[in-house]
C-alpha cells in the first residue's frame, strides 16, 4: 500500500479537509439556489440536493475529489417537466425513476457508458443547455414578469433596482476572475461575493426608502422554521400518482441518461485533478448517484450529478479525502436550519447574474469555433444537437 493510501485518523482527516469543505460550501450555496431558480423549482429543493449530494453521495462514492449537487445541465429538463406536469410533487417521481435506473446501471456495470457518445454531441447538448439558461434568466435579471417570447412585455416591466443589482453582480463575477490576487482568495468565491453585494445593495435601497428596493416576490423565499417539527414540514414529498404518467417516466429516463453521462465525465475530470492519482470506481459511482437521487427526490430535492465547478473548487482548495464533500453538505444543512432569514435577503437578479455566466461558459462562442475548425464531421453533430436542444427542448 502506498503511503498516501494509508488510513488516517478521522480527526486528522477532518482537520486537513475542513477548509476545502468550507470553500466548496461557499461556492455551492449560491449555485444551489440559482439552479433551483433556473429549474422553476422551490429554492429549498436546490439546497436539499446539495445537502444529499454532499452527505449521502459523498459518503458512498469512492472519489475523493468529486463533489455532487444540483447541476445546471439538468435545469432545462426539470423546467420543461415541471411546466408540463404543473406540479413539482409529480416531478419528484421522475427523480425517483432516474435514481433507480442509475442504481441498475451501476449494478450491470455500465460505467463506461459515456465512452460511446461522441464528444461533439455532448458539447452540443451542454451548449444548448447554456443557451436555454441564458434565455430563462434574462427576465429575472431585469426584474420583469415578462419573457423573451413577448419582448414588449418583458422590457415594459423592468425593475431598475433588480437590473442594477444584476449589473453589479455580473461586473463582480467578470472582474473577480481577471484579477489574480482576488481569484486566489479561496475562501471568497466570486459567486459568493456577487451574492453578498446584491444583498447589501438591496438592504441599502430599503434603508434609504428608495423606489429601487426590490419587492419580496423577487427575493429568495425559503421557509423559516421555528421548531424541528416545522423544519420537517419544509420537506416536499413526491406525489406517487406520477408513476402512472408516461411523461414522468420519459423524464426520469432522460434525467438518468443525462445525469449519468455528466457524472461520468466529471468523475474523469476529478480523477485528473486528484494529486494522488486515485481512480474512481465508476460503477460504484453510478450506484452512489442513484441512491443520492432517490433520497433527494423523497425529501423534495432536485436531481443530482457530480459537478465540475464544485469538484475543481474542492481540488484547488486542497482536499485530500471525500470527507471534504461531506463537510460541505453538513454546512449547507446547518445554513438552511440556522440562517434562512439571511438567504431570504438574496435578490433573484443576483442569482440570475451567476447563472447567466454559467450559461455563457457552457455556450461560449469559442466552443462553436472550436468545432467549426475541427471540420464538418465534428461541427454538424455539435450544431444540430445545440439547435435541437434549444428549439425542441432537451427531453424531445
Amino acid at each position: 500500500m502506498k503511503p498516501h493510501q494509508k488510513k488516517q485518523p478521522l480527526g486528522s482527516l477532518f482537520k486537513s479537509n475542513f477548509a476545502s469543505g468550507l470553500v466548496v460550501f461557499l461556492v455551492a450555496l449560491p449555485l444551489c439556489l440559482g439552479i433551483a431558480l433556473a429549474s422553476g423549482a422551490p429554492p429549498l429543493s436546490g439546497v436539499l440536493a446539495g445537502i444529499v449530494g454532499g452527505i449521502v453521495i459523498g459518503s458512498l462514492s469512492t472519489s475523493h475529489i468529486s463533489v455532487s449537487g444540483p447541476a445546471a445541465g439538468l435545469a432545462a429538463i426539470i423546467l420543461a417537466a415541471i411546466t408540463e406536469l404543473g406540479s413539482f410533487e409529480l416531478f419528484l417521481c421522475a427523480g425517483l425513476i432516474a435514481g433507480a435506473i442509475q442504481l441498475l446501471l451501476g449494478f450491470i456495470r455500465a460505467g463506461s457508458l459515456a465512452e460511446y457518445i461522441p464528444v461533439s454531441v455532448i458539447e452540443g447538448m451542454l451548449a444548448g443547455i447554456g443557451v436555454i439558461i441564458i434565455m430563462k434568466q434574462i427576465p429575472f435579471a431585469l426584474g420583469s414578469s415578462g419573457s423573451l417570447a413577448n419582448p414588449a412585455a418583458l422590457f415594459a416591466d423592468i425593475h431598475t433596482g433588480s437590473l442594477l443589482v444584476a449589473g453589479v453582480s455580473m461586473a463582480i463575477l467578470i472582474v473577480w476572475d481577471k484579477i489574480p490576487a482576488l481569484k486566489n482568495i479561496k475562501a471568497l468565491p466570486a459567486a459568493l461575493v456577487a451574492v453578498g453585494a446584491g444583498i447589501l445593495m438591496n438592504q441599502w435601497f430599503i434603508a434609504s426608502g428608495s423606489s429601487l428596493a426590490i419587492p419580496a416576490g423577487q427575493l429568495v423565499q425559503l421557509p423559516v422554521p421555528d421548531t424541528w417539527r416545522e423544519a420537517a414540514a419544509m420537506l416536499t414529498l413526491p406525489n406517487f400518482s406520477g408513476f402512472g404518467n408516461s411523461y414522468v417516466w420519459m423524464t426520469g429516463i432522460t434525467i438518468a441518461i443525462v445525469a449519468s453521462i455528466e457524472t461520468l465525465l466529471c468523475i474523469e475530470a476529478a480523477d485528473r485533478l486528484d494529486t494522488h492519482r486515485r481512480i474512481t470506481d465508476t460503477n460504484r459511482e453510478l450506484r452512489a448517484q442513484g441512491a443520492g437521487n432517490i433520497v433527494s427526490s423523497l425529501i423534495g430535492g432536485l436531481p443530482i450529478t457530480s459537478v465540475v465547478v464544485r469538484s475543481s473548487a474542492n481540488a484547488n482548495a486542497g482536499a485530500t479525502h471525500k470527507l471534504s464533500a461531506v463537510i460541505h453538505g453538513v454546512l449547507l444543512l446547518v445554513c438552511v436550519l440556522a440562517i434562512p432569514f439571511i438567504l431570504n435577503m438574496i435578490p433573484l437578479s443576483t442569482l440570475a447574474a451567476v447563472l447567466l455566466l454559467v450559461g455563457y461558459k457552457l455556450a461560449k462562442p469559442a466552443t462553436l469555433l472550436h468545432f467549426w475548425h475541427k471540420g464538418l464531421y465534428q461541427f454538424i453533430p455539435f450544431a444540430a444537437t445545440l439547435v435541437a436542444v434549444v428549439a425542441l427542448d432537451l427531453l424531445k
